[in-house]
């Protein structure tokens, strides 16, 4: 194996940071649509794909919650699941960790445990099927209330088997960690963890937060630590993952392209950073994706490419058994091949 993009479409990968909503591609958005007697506010397919030139979260978001309201029905959830499960096993991804936001749903009167059947019925039918393990994350939405965020996790409580942590999406700015201190510390005491989005389009500070008040076990996105020496150096120290998404950064304009971001920089400073696709559906790719448009914007090395996945593997909510055989597959991929020829 001598060609870099193979290398790298074959290698074997962790994703972290998916929002299964985000993963909804118009062509089945419509299928679920028309299957639930809905009309959505675009004529086709192609409609839908040119409304996707974002310049900011916020503009993403407004279409974002406009595609989610075809979701009906557990099938519907369960056909957009399976739909990225799919890619996922041609992408060779063995491991997922989804997000999932609640009361984008319960707010249109759909019982969450509609939402929860649906997409667990997915992963269970892709770990039979195809060995891809899989954790699932409830995300608040931070734009709404502490108090709406404590009534969704009291409401998911009765499905807790089927979540391992919680954490905090939607529009940054202005909506700080701090506001949803209460609602993590009593997730905390129900034994889930904690992630949270910060660091993205808002400030250091956010981090900041998030680890002090959220307790999280992980950062997403985090790529505006590097504003802050300290920050680097605590995130450093304790190891603390960044589950950072390349594509989305650039679509959303968190950096202009793809050769300023700094995801290799905070590689090499030690930061714990991972490749993830975030919103694939909207922001031009999946997981295959993401590593090549590193390759071609930043000329992703083949040995940190292998370092990447490996911080996945570490920084998943997983067993030990299940990271050693993760640890296992990847060793055997990249043995016998050497590494420094593809770059």
């Amino acid at each position: 194996m001598t060609d870099m993009k193979q290398f790298l479409t074959g290698l074997p990968k962790v994703e972290l940071h998916l929002h299964i909503e985000g993963s909804l591609e118009p062509e089945l958005m419509f299928e679920i649509g028309k299957r639930n007697g809905l009309d959505l506010p675009f004529d086709s397919v192609e409609a839908v794909r040119a409304a996707y030139n974002f310049h900011n979260l916020q503009e993403f978001l407004d279409i974002y919650y406009q595609g989610a309201q075809v979701l009906l029905k557990e099938q519907d959830f369960y056909d957009m699941t399976m739909a990225y499960l799919k890619r996922c096993q041609a992408q060779h991804v063995r491991h997922t960790e989804l997000f999932f936001d609640p009361q984008t749903h319960t707010d249109r009167g759909i019982e969450i445990g509609v939402v929860f059947q649906g997409i667990t019925r997915a992963l269970k039918d892709a770990q039979a099927q195809w060995g891809i393990s899989s954790q699932l994350i409830l995300c608040f939405l931070r734009h709404l209330s502490a108090e709406a965020a404590m009534d969704t996790l009291e409401a998911a409580l009765p499905y807790r088997e089927h979540f391992i942590g919680v954490g905090l999406d939607s529009s940054e700015v202005g909506h700080p960690p701090e506001k949803f201190k209460a609602v993590f510390e009593r997730a905390l005491t129900e034994g889930l963890l904690t992630v949270a989005h910060a660091g993205e389009e808002g400030p250091p500070d956010y981090i900041w937060q998030a680890l002090d008040l959220l307790k999280v076990s992980r950062i997403d996105h985090g790529v505006r630590c590097a504003e802050d020496d300290l920050l680097v150096k605590r995130l450093v120290d304790t190891n603390m993952p960044l589950t950072v998404c390349p594509l989305s950064n650039i679509r959303l304009c968190v950096f202009r392209e793809m050769g300023d971001h700094n995801i290799l920089s905070l590689l090499e400073r030690g930061v714990r950073v991972t490749v993830n696709s975030d919103d694939p559906a909207y922001f031009g790719g999946y997981m295959n994706e993401n590593f090549l448009a590193l390759l071609e914007g930043l000329q992703l090395s083949a040995q940190q490419a292998v370092t990447l996945v490996r911080n996945g593997i570490d920084a998943s909510f997983i067993s030990d058994a299940r990271r050693q055989a993760l640890h296992a597959e990847l060793d055997a991929y990249v043995k016998g091949v050497d590494l420094s020829s593809l770059n």
